[in-house]
């Protein structure tokens, strides 16, 4: 029995270790191979939260659309909202990141400072929650994706592939989930509410806003109106 086992182990010549580390170095290093698949405008990648729906049979909604077929009071709004200086870095915002760090290192409490490269990565190839690890594999995700993709191309990513509610996934489906109109028709009022749900579209949802949730829509819409000299990496 001993013997065979060890037979099993060095099977094709390599220990299980090393065979256990192969197999967690390709893991690794897919994210990398899916980006620069993803560079093309046919495909349509599909997030791990819509994966993991999928294997429990949950089923989803998502409804990929054109970054053209998108209201641009969305992505004005969601770039006000979420990376206001999206069109300006590559894939991390590095001031925010050391402001938080030290903030971190002082005991303060701090916010997730992630861009939407790195959210976009955390989406398609990563988890929930909040851990040094994850940090760690999405920040070069981000970078690498930053630098191969265009902006429109990450842009267009992130808004189909972002959660809007339980099985609603991209800016389509939500659209018509919560206000029963396309990506295209939303107006100012609608796009806000739906870019300041982001962080928490469980609990904040887009077409039930409560009064904390209408004001802070009201402040996206206004910053959002103003903010033509922060989206010309994507209209110009």
């Amino acid at each position: 029995m001993p013997r065979r086992r060890s037979r099993l182990a060095l099977l094709n010549g390599r220990p299980l270790w090393q065979r256990v580390l192969v197999v967690l170095l390709a893991l690794l290093l897919l994210p990398y191979l899916l980006i620069a698949l993803y560079v093309f405008p046919f495909v349509h990648p599909v997030s791990t939260l819509m994966l993991r729906d999928a294997v429990m049979l949950r089923g989803y909604d998502r409804r990929w659309v054109s970054f053209d077929e998108i209201a641009p009071v969305l992505v004005q709004s969601v770039m006000t909202s979420e990376d206001g200086q999206f069109c300006f870095h590559g894939g991390v915002d590095w001031g925010e990141m050391r402001t938080l760090a030290v903030d971190a290192l002082h005991g303060q409490s701090t916010r997730g400072g992630s861009t939407i490269p790195m959210q976009t990565a955390k989406n398609l190839f990563l988890w929930n929650g909040r851990s040094f690890v994850r940090k760690a594999l999405e920040l070069p995700l981000a970078v690498t994706s930053s630098f191969v993709w265009s902006k429109r191309r990450m842009m267009e990513t992130y808004l189909n592939v972002a959660e809007w509610g339980p099985g609603i996934y991209g800016i389509e489906a939500a659209s018509r989930y919560h206000f029963k109109i396309p990506a295209s028709k939303l107006s100012a009022r609608q796009a806000a509410l739906l870019a300041v749900s982001l962080p928490n579209p469980i609990d904040r949802v887009a077409s039930k806003p409560g009064r904390g949730l209408r004001q802070l829509a009201l402040l996206i819409q206004r910053r959002a109106q103003g903010s033509g000299e922060y989206i010309k990496c994507l209209y110009d």
